[in-house]
């Protein structure tokens, strides 16, 4: 159908420890609760209700044991063990006001698997309102299903990073380019491999679930920015405006020439040194100050970093200088861009909300689950627009034949959406996000099958204009001797009546 109703179960466990159990609880523990919550999405073709399935409960022994940690960071690692680890599935832990577990003004810590813990006060009231601030950023917000919606959904009505995200695929290439355009000035070596291995792909193995990634790498020489940087005198530097980026892009994309070949959206992170008669050089943010990172990104394409070199101590120095990149630098600031081209950027919390830093991985559990919540939903509005394309495709092209593996695809295709509708509706997050990947390669095998591309693409006034001019030639003499026939045939006729 062209109309979706989602609804997305989260399910939450509220663990409340020893001394933290609010007064005003409606009735004994354990107990569950559900409370829904209707998601805007401006959409007369979609709609969303969230419903967040609380199961309220006492701590047992072992979680009791792991509350008494000395840190909130050893806590979370010791409950990980002992909490449903479950794909889209949220542990909250209540500990007392005066607990020491927590920093001194911190009420919410959120680890970096499945869990928050809660500082208790304000009785069920206030328990409820930081419910729905953890499943917000843990899981997803209206901001983000409307963003996953985003086909369906008017342009003005979408927030400003909407856009930004990449779409979901099936697959992403990721292509690392060194830009050297002076190679006579600047030898340049980046161990691209080892950086590659130690930063990028522990990120990809955690992302491995939502899609399959390539990863590449070159080094582009005389490959130009297409835009000549201002010299700044105060500064004796060069300086890249903020209006000026985006035409920085088009004549190096020309050059990397990746995206032309590939299935899948790819992603391009640029490292450009300068030549040495534009160096050094220098971004600016819209309001004329430099931007720290010396860097910036483009939504769904990937980003761009200018990497400085040290002018020579003497100028009697031989050329090439040798440079050797420093890629701890160099990775923060492409992961930084990789994880906000994923919309997983840290969105602005309230101060007393502390968030655990991913570590190595550089991504935590819930910030992956956030990720395929997105992406199921994406899917199925995916699978609903390309099979209600095909079928206005077919309505018109009357003389269509539609094989038996091309139906069995959009059988397939409607089956694990409508399974993947079902599994959000339960909270069985994992087996929604595998059942809609399933839904959009059936949809796509289905609209794609050659079997129907040269009827899509070859209309009947085409036919008639190229087969006319090979017909006509030979249906002149057929038509002539018909012609001769029929008159020969109404002459035989007419002659017996003359004889009577």
């Amino acid at each position: 159908a062209a109309s979706a109703q989602f609804q997305l179960a989260v399910p939450v466990a509220v663990v409340f420890a020893a001394g933290s159990v609010p007064r005003d609880l409606p009735r004994p523990l354990p107990f569950s609760d559900v409370q829904e919550t209707e998601i805007s999405v401006n959409s007369l073709r979609s709609s969303a209700v969230s419903r967040c399935q609380a199961v309220y409960r006492s701590a047992t022994a072992r979680e009791e044991a792991a509350l008494d940690a000395a840190a909130a960071r050893e806590a979370d690692a010791a409950l990980r063990l002992l909490q449903d680890t479950s794909l889209g599935s949220l542990t909250v832990y209540v500990v007392p006001e005066t607990s020491s577990l927590l920093p001194q003004g911190i009420s919410v810590y959120v680890g970096k698997h499945r869990s928050a813990l809660v500082r208790a006060g304000g009785g069920l009231a206030a328990l409820h309102a930081r419910l729905q601030q953890l499943t917000q950023l843990m899981s997803f917000t209206s901001g983000s299903i409307a963003a996953a919606l985003s086909d369906r959904v008017p342009d003005s009505q979408l927030g400003r990073d909407a856009r930004r995200h990449l779409k979901s695929s099936l697959g992403y290439e990721i292509t690392f380019s060194l830009l050297n355009p002076d190679p006579k000035s600047h030898a340049v070596d980046w161990d691209i491999e080892d950086a590659v291995n130690r930063y990028v792909q522990p990120i990809l193995d955690k992302l491995s679930l939502v899609a399959n990634f390539s990863v590449d790498s070159q080094i582009l020489y005389y490959a130009v920015l297409g835009v000549t940087p201002r010299f700044d005198k105060e500064t004796s530097s060069f300086l890249l405006s903020a209006h000026s980026l985006p035409h920085v892009i088009n004549p190096v994309e020309a050059r990397l020439g990746s995206s032309a070949a590939s299935l899948y959206p790819v992603l391009n992170f640029l490292l450009y040194v300068p030549e040495r008669s534009h160096s050094p050089l220098y971004i600016q943010d819209k309001d004329g100050t430099p931007v720290s990172t010396n860097a910036f990104h483009s939504p769904r394409w990937g980003g761009i970093m200018v990497y400085n070199v040290e002018a020579p101590a003497s100028p009697q120095a031989s050329l090439p200088l040798h440079v050797d990149v420093d890629m701890v630098r160099v990775m923060e600031v492409f992961l930084a861009q990789l994880r906000l081209l994923f919309g997983l950027s840290r969105e602005e919390l309230p101060p007393e909300f502390l968030l655990e830093s991913p570590g190595n991985e550089g991504l935590a559990d819930w910030e992956l689950d956030r990720l395929l919540w997105a992406h199921t939903v994406e899917n199925i509005a995916t699978v609903s627009t390309t099979l209600t394309s095909l079928a206005q495709l077919l309505d018109k092209i009357g003389n269509i034949v539609i094989k038996d593996d091309v139906a069995s695809e959009v059988y397939q295709a409607v089956a694990s959406a409508q399974s993947a509708m079902a599994e959000l509706a339960t909270g069985h997050l994992h087996s929604a996000f595998q059942a809609s990947k399933k839904a959009v390669t059936s949809s796509e095998r289905a609209f794609f099958d050659p079997s129907l591309l040269h009827l899509l693409y070859f209309p009947d006034d085409q036919k008639f204009a190229i087969y006319i001019p090979l017909f006509l030639p030979m249906a002149v003499p057929i038509l002539l001797s018909l012609a001769k026939i029929v008159r020969e045939a109404r002459q035989r006729k007419k002659e017996p009546t003359k004889m009577d």
